[in-house]
């Protein structure tokens, strides 16, 4: 016969035969203390555990640091194996900072004040409360039972103690956290799998941006180290305009006037502009930062050297924009060069090498500038030749993506 009840932040609920629900507070106990804790020398290493060693959502955590016991025994959350922690302040707890501590240095821990701890009793399994309480449904009823100043809010201990979980026999708790454990393993296989063909992928696309640029994708019998007949090692300075900074004007998101492009809003070859700032203009700056379309935009600084010399493209729509003045605007010669061309050297490993080698760090900044991006050496087949490697590029990729090659 179901049993019918109502839980803590739910509406009546039927469950099944030989379940109840249950107040966390009667069949656990909420941050408890260490057991036979007089006995304990203070010179026993334990583990420590501060909250940046917790990850989010996944449960897992990292024990990499170890203290005496007498130097934390006091100010620090204690938990001994099996015990579930709990990060109850803002935004750790939103962040699902929650795990089950196991394999602690002589069966203690300490961590951060942050914590509560739930120790499971007879009627429940440590990993039956955390997947319980790491839910989102959860959590989302702890933070609206916060308490406290904005900013540093918490979940109240008597939130824990009082709210009701349905809980069936030990045998089916075990037997819901091996299934939950059992697709949680194929989900992290599956993200492994994704991992490995992203980087196969990735992989794919550098060669054939390789062999695109050396003339095999359009050119039978290249030669290693030479290029086909009719193209041509050139300086990028060569097929392309004088390379402009953009604007230092101080750009607002409140204000009315003309969006200006900024590093976030380079994405993956193209212009991004769904996070945009304004600034007001006078015509002449008007004139000076204008963009057209087959514009290149390319970052010049920025504090991870991945990021540098990374570009997108300028179509149409984009030319009602302005740029800031850590992007640089490459305007090609198109009778020399296509822009979307240059777009794919810049993303080729050969390209890559050299503007890496070039940025400077200064402070933790890296830095490339016009000078040295009209330095870069890049092959350059005849303009016909170029849009047959755009389309060859596109047309693979576009495959390799589809998983169409395979």
């Amino acid at each position: 016969m179901a049993v019918l009840e109502k839980s803590h932040g739910m509406s009546i609920n039927k469950l099944s035969k030989g379940w109840k629900w249950a107040k966390l507070g009667n069949v656990s106990e909420i941050n408890p203390k260490i057991p036979n804790r007089e006995q304990i020398s203070d010179n026993l290493e334990v583990q420590f555990l501060p909250m940046k060693l917790v990850e989010e959502l996944n449960g897992k955590i990292h024990l990499t640091e170890v203290k005496k016991y007498g130097d934390v025994k006091k100010g620090y959350t204690p938990f001994i194996n099996g015990d579930v922690i709990f990060a109850k302040v803002t935004p750790c707890m939103e962040n699902g900072k929650i795990a089950v501590v196991t394999k602690l240095k002589n069966n203690i821990g300490f961590g951060s004040s942050e914590f509560h701890v739930i120790r499971g009793g007879n009627e429940i399994i440590s990993n039956y409360i955390l997947y319980y309480v790491i839910q989102d449904m959860f959590r989302n009823e702890a933070a609206n039972a916060m308490t406290g100043a904005v900013g540093l809010r918490r979940v109240p201990k008597a939130f824990i103690e009082n709210y009701s979980i349905p809980l069936p026999p030990k045998a089916i708790q075990q037997a819901i956290v091996s299934k939950i454990e059992e697709l949680f393993s194929e989900l992290d296989k599956g993200i492994e799998n994704l991992r490995i063909a992203q980087q196969q992928l990735k992989t794919y696309r550098q060669s054939v941006l390789k062999w695109a640029f050396e003339g095999r994708l359009t050119n039978g019998n290249v030669k290693d180290g030479e290029l086909p007949k009719g193209w041509k090692w050139v300086k990028l300075s060569e097929v392309i305009e004088k390379p402009k900074y953009g604007t230092s004007q101080k750009c607002q998101y409140e204000i009315k006037g003309i969006g200006v492009l900024r590093i976030p809003n380079i994405a993956k070859g193209i212009i991004d502009s769904s996070d945009l700032k304004f600034a007001i203009f006078d015509k002449d700056e008007i004139d000076a930062y204008r963009l057209k379309e087959d514009d290149i935009l390319i970052i010049r600084s920025n504090g991870s050297v991945d990021l540098v010399g990374k570009c997108a493209l300028i179509t149409k729509k984009d030319e009602c924009f302005l740029y800031a003045g850590y992007l640089i605007r490459l305007r090609p010669i198109k009778r020399l060069v296509l822009s979307k061309y240059l777009l794919n050297i810049f993303s080729s490993i050969s390209i890559r090498i050299q503007i890496e080698g070039k940025a400077k760090s200064s402070s933790g900044v890296n830095n490339i500038n016009s000078e040295e991006i009209g330095g870069l050496l890049i092959s350059l087949p005849p303009i016909e030749e170029q849009d047959m490697i755009v389309e060859a590029i596109e047309s693979i990729l576009k495959k390799a993506f589809e998983g169409k090659l395979v």
